[in-house]
C-alpha cells in the first residue's frame, strides 16, 4: 500500500510539473504573439526600435526561471553581475534579484550603462533604476503624461525619503486606461518563490507583503546614430 501511494504521489508530482511547463510556454507564446505585433504592427511597418524589442524577447525568453537551489534566492542574474553572497552551493550568487534580473535584460540588450555604486550607475537597488532615470533624463512619474513603452523598467514603491524601492519589473506593453503595464518580474512571488513571471495590469509590486504601489518608469536611451545598423 505504501509502495502504491508513493508512486500515485510521483504521478501526481510529474503532472503538476508538466501541467506548470505547458502553462509557462503558453505564457511565452502568447507574450511573442504581442510582441511580433508591437514591432511589426498590422501594415509591417515597425513600431518597436531594435533595441526595445530585444529587451521584450530578452524579458519574456526567462518566464519560468525558478532559483537554484529552490526557497533560495541564488540565481544566475546576480551571477551575471559577480553581486550578492557566494554562499550557494553551485555558480550562482545569492541575493534579491529583481533589478539583478532588470540589468541582465538591459544589458543583453544593449542598453549602455555601468553595473556599480556610483549615484548614476544601475545595481541591485531597485532603486538604483530611479536614480539611473533621473541622472540621465529618462525618468517618467506615475501620473505624469507618459505613456510607458515596452522595454522600460516600472519602479515600485519608490521612497524619495530614504531613497529605497521595493521592486522593479520589465515592461512588456500597456493598454491605454489600465492601472499598470503588462511586464515581466525577475524574483517575482505570486506563482512561486523567487521566479520569473508575468504580470499583468501591475499597478502594485510582484512581492509578497507591503510591495508598494507603481512610482514611474525608467526608459532606455536613445541608441547613438553611430550604434545604429546602416544598410
Amino acid at each position: 500500500m505504501a509502495a502504491a501511494a508513493r508512486q500515485r504521489q510521483a504521478r501526481g508530482a510529474r503532472g503538476a510539473a508538466i501541467r506548470r511547463r505547458r502553462l509557462t510556454l503558453a505564457l511565452v507564446t502568447v507574450v511573442l504573439v504581442m510582441v511580433s505585433a508591437l514591432v511589426f504592427g498590422r501594415n509591417g511597418g515597425p513600431q518597436l526600435s531594435p533595441q526595445r524589442a530585444r529587451i521584450v524577447a530578452l524579458a519574456t525568453s526567462q518566464l519560468g526561471y525558478k532559483t537554484d537551489p529552490p526557497d533560495t534566492y541564488c540565481n544566475r542574474f546576480s551571477a551575471y553581475w559577480h553581486a550578492g553572497t557566494v554562499d550557494c552551493p553551485n555558480s550562482n550568487r545569492d541575493e534579491q534579484w529583481c533589478a539583478d534580473f532588470a540589468t541582465w535584460v538591459w544589458r543583453r540588450a544593449g542598453v549602455r550603462f555601468v553595473y556599480g555604486f556610483a549615484p548614476d550607475d544601475l545595481n541591485a537597488a531597485s532603486a538604483s533604476f530611479y536614480l539611473w532615470g533621473v541622472a540621465h533624463h529618462t525618468w517618467h512619474l506615475v501620473g505624469s503624461d507618459y505613456v510607458p513603452q515596452p522595454g522600460d523598467v516600472a519602479v515600485y514603491g519608490l521612497d524619495l525619503q530614504t531613497l529605497q524601492a521595493q521592486h522593479v519589473a520589465v515592461v512588456i506593453t500597456y493598454s491605454p486606461g489600465a492601472k499598470g503595464p503588462d511586464v515581466v518580474n525577475g524574483d517575482g512571488e505570486r506563482t512561486g518563490f523567487s521566479v520569473v513571471e508575468a504580470g499583468n495590469d501591475q499597478y502594485k509590486s510582484d512581492i509578497t507583503g507591503n510591495g508598494g504601489q507603481l512610482s514611474g518608469y525608467v526608459s532606455p536611451p536613445p541608441v547613438p546614430p553611430s550604434h545604429t545598423r546602416r544598410n
